[in-house]
């Protein structure tokens, strides 16, 4: 049964082409397969907007004084779908931005593999930049999204997301 639960909690129910519809109307969404950043970057062209500022976060082959081998994530996609919308509204709210989106993966995910991408569209950088930077944070501790960590010399550890 817990390993059912853990499947379920690897894949989105949604196909690739839904996910991304879904984050170009709210902004947000969860993918279990490769990220897709140039398709991303085109959903945010604006001719308004003369500043476009991007972040990726890979999965890096260290964590600590620990060498990792691989990471799987695991998401509620329902309820993460729900916040990550609420977070890029009120990243439009706080700051002079014109459009965002990030996207999350889940699943089993090897080193280098992009993790999280966020991109912001803006009149100007600055807001750009402190959205970014802002929603990147937010998503971090706020989407239901654990990781779980597997190392070449000791057992696997469930991680908060954003440690």
């Amino acid at each position: 049964m817990s390993a059912n639960v853990h499947s379920k909690s690897m894949t989105i129910k949604r196909s690739a082409e839904q996910a991304y519809a879904l984050a170009e109307r709210d902004g947000f969404a969860l993918l279990d397969i490769v990220i897709d950043d140039r398709r991303l970057k085109a959903l945010l062209d604006d001719d308004s907007c003369g500043a476009f500022v991007s972040f990726e976060g890979r999965v890096r082959n260290h964590n600590n004084a620990s060498r990792v081998e691989r990471l799987t994530y695991y998401g509620y996609e329902d309820l993460a779908i729900n916040q990550g919308r609420q977070i890029i509204e009120e990243a439009k709210r706080k700051f002079a931005i014109t459009h965002a989106i990030a996207i999350h993966r889940i699943g089993a995910l090897d080193i280098g593999d992009v993790a999280v991408w966020v991109g912001v569209a803006s009149a100007h950088r600055y807001p750009a930049f402190d959205a970014c930077r802002w929603i990147l944070d937010t998503v971090k501790a706020e989407i239901p999204v654990w990781k779980q960590e597997y190392y070449d010399n000791q057992p696997s550890k469930w991680l908060s997301n954003n440690g």
